[in-house]
C-alpha cells in the first residue's frame, strides 16, 4: 500500500472513532513522519490539463511524443515528470491485439442425429494430493452425452490412446465421426482424413474441456477390411 494511501486511511480513522493520530498510525502502519508530511511541489494543473488535451488531440501517442510536445510549446520538464502525469491521469494507450486468422476455409462438421455417430475426446490434467500430475483422456458420444472412455495415467501416448479406441471400437463399433482437438497418429485400424472446424465450436459436450483457437479437428473414420 502505498504512503499516501495509507495518510488517508489514518485521517478516516481519526473522523470516524475519534482516536489520536498516535493510535491511527499504529493501526494502519504508517510512521508519523509520514502522516504529517506535507507536499512541496508546485501547482501542476495546467501541465494536467495541456496533458489531457494532447492526448484527446493524439489518442495513439504515448508519454514519450507528448513530451516532445510539451518541450516545443515551452513546457520545461522532464520525461519522468510527464510519465507521472501520464500515469495519474490514466491516458495509457490501448494496446492493439492481433487476431489470430484461419490460414485455411473451415467447415463446421455436421451435428450428429443418431447415437455412436459421433465422438468427441478431449485431454485433461489434474494433480494429486501428492502433487503429481496425472493426465486424463476423455471420450464421449456427442448425441447421447454419453462418457465412453476415461483413462488415466501420468502419461498418455499416442499408441495408448489408439489402443482405448480400438477397445471402443471392438464393443461399440466405429463412428463415423471423432472430434478432437490434438492430431493423434492413427495406425492400422483407421484411416483419418482431417479438416479443421471453425474457432470455438468444440466437441459440442459440456463435459468436455473447451476448444483452442485453432478448433477442433475432424477425423472420419473408415475402417480398413482386416486381413484373412
Amino acid at each position: 500500500m502505498r504512503p499516501g494511501r495509507r495518510r488517508a486511511i489514518a485521517h478516516e480513522l481519526i473522523g470516524a472513532y475519534r482516536v489520536s493520530a498516535r493510535r491511527a498510525c499504529t493501526v494502519v502502519g504508517c510512521h508519523r513522519a509520514t502522516f504529517y508530511y506535507r507536499t512541496r511541489r508546485r501547482e501542476v494543473a495546467p501541465l494536467r490539463m495541456r496533458l489531457r488535451e494532447l492526448a484527446a488531440a493524439r489518442p495513439r501517442f504515448g508519454y514519450r511524443r507528448l513530451h516532445i510536445l510539451l518541450r516545443r510549446e515551452g513546457w520545461r520538464i522532464n520525461a519522468k515528470k510527464t510519465y507521472r502525469r501520464y500515469r495519474e491521469e490514466a491516458l495509457g494507450v490501448r494496446v492493439k491485439r492481433r487476431h489470430k486468422r484461419a490460414s485455411q476455409l473451415r467447415v463446421a462438421p455436421a451435428r450428429p442425429s443418431r447415437p455412436n455417430e459421433q465422438w468427441g475426446m478431449d485431454f485433461m490434467a489434474d494433480r494429486l494430493e501428492a502433487g503429481r500430475r496425472i493426465r486424463l483422456l476423455t471420450v464421449e458420444d456427442v448425441f447421447t452425452r454419453e462418457c465412453l472412455a476415461v483413462e488415466v495415467d501420468v502419461a498418455l501416448t499416442s499408441a495408448r490412446v489408439v489402443v482405448v479406441l480400438e477397445q471402443l471400437v471392438s464393443a461399440r463399433g466405429a463412428p463415423a465421426v471423432i472430434t478432437v482437438d490434438n492430431v493423434l497418429s492413427a495406425r492400422g485400424w483407421s484411416r483419418a482424413g482431417a479438416q479443421h472446424g471453425p474457432g470455438g465450436t468444440g466437441c459440442r459436450s459440456a463435459s468436455l474441456a473447451a476448444t483452442n483457437a485453432a478448433g477442433p479437428v475432424v477425423f472420419r473414420v473408415e475402417k480398413e477390411p482386416r486381413c484373412p
